[in-house]
């Protein structure tokens, strides 16, 4: 009798164990998943390949988590820097989130018009496509609005050269006005969304060279850097 009192109360001894061991496990799990819930969030650099559609709304994101605006642009013929207008934001945060996906990086000053303007942002090198490739294709609105007008010194968007009735602006590619007095005949119909702070001669230098077919410069000039500053 004393024998099978015993070996109950074992047997009960182990019940009691494995279900507090039970409880203790998933306790355990439950607090795992919140930790893991609450410290696991999303990056807000991550992004899918963009296209016209997604565009807006992930710029809109984007402006909420990257206010940089100052970006140094290190060409074959100096450096200037460039001051982004918080008032245009897609066309700003466009820009800073190229920047720092490094695309303009090896890109070229491929037309130029002295006393005019001078563009760049595009290049004949496949691996600039690939870049392209790989961000994705995409335009956008053109935001005129704002009242800047294009002034000597100021940074805008062209549009694409596709059929495109609406002006939507090609986001890989900008130009800056070189021509003194500006070239107001643009206003409205492209998007300023910065100016030159330091290193208009740079600019001046570039729109100066000799030049081939479509105004691109005979001897390529290349973006070497181009990074964010404070």
């Amino acid at each position: 009798m004393r024998i099978v009192l015993l070996l109950c109360l074992f047997f009960l001894f182990l019940n009691c164990e494995d279900k507090h061991s039970k409880k203790k496990s998933t306790t355990e799990t439950a607090v795992t998943k919140t930790i893991k819930k609450d410290t696991i969030q999303e990056d807000p650099d991550a992004f899918e390949r963009l296209d016209s559609k997604s565009a807006m709304e992930f710029f809109l994101e984007y402006d909420k988590h990257h206010k940089e605006n100052k970006v140094r642009i290190t060409t074959d013929f100096g450096s200037f820097d460039i001051l982004l207008y918080n008032e245009t934001k897609f066309h700003r945060s466009n820009f800073i989130f190229l920047t720092k996906q490094k695309y303009f990086v090896d890109t070229q000053f491929y037309r130029v018009i002295d006393n005019y303007m001078a563009q760049a942002g595009n290049s004949d090198d496949i691996k600039i496509s690939k870049k392209r490739g790989k961000i994705g294709k995409y335009l956008l609105p053109p935001d005129t609005k704002r009242g800047f007008k294009h002034d000597r010194g100021v940074i805008s968007m062209p549009s694409s050269a596709i059929d495109n009735p609406h002006k939507l602006a090609s986001p890989y590619e900008f130009f800056i006005i070189q021509q003194h007095g500006g070239s107001h005949f643009l206003d409205g119909d492209y998007t300023v969304f910065g100016h030159v702070t330091r290193g208009m001669d740079v600019i001046d230098k570039i729109a100066a060279v000799d030049t081939g077919k479509g105004d691109w410069p005979l001897l390529n000039i290349y973006i070497r850097d181009c990074e964010i500053i404070e």
